[in-house]
């Protein structure tokens, strides 16, 4: 099981969002595009997040990824 893929609920542990839950959308190199409560994609590198056991599944819309944080 790879830590950090798509669908895989986080917290950021760096940067002004730190502490706050996003889900991963997809992996680039060092960086993934993620999503969080703000409704906002973002690229954040990999190493400022941490993974929680929670999975969603990323086929669906932004805004149905948000009600299920």
């Amino acid at each position: 099981m790879a830590a950090i893929e798509p669908g895989r609920v986080c917290y950021k542990t760096r940067g002004r969002e730190a502490g706050k839950k996003v889900v991963v959308l997809e992996l680039q190199d060092i960086y993934a595009t993620v999503v969080g409560k703000s409704g906002k994609k973002e690229k954040c590198n990999i190493r400022h997040l941490f993974p929680l056991k929670e999975k969603i599944d990323v086929n669906v819309s932004v805004e149905e990824i948000i009600k299920k944080l």
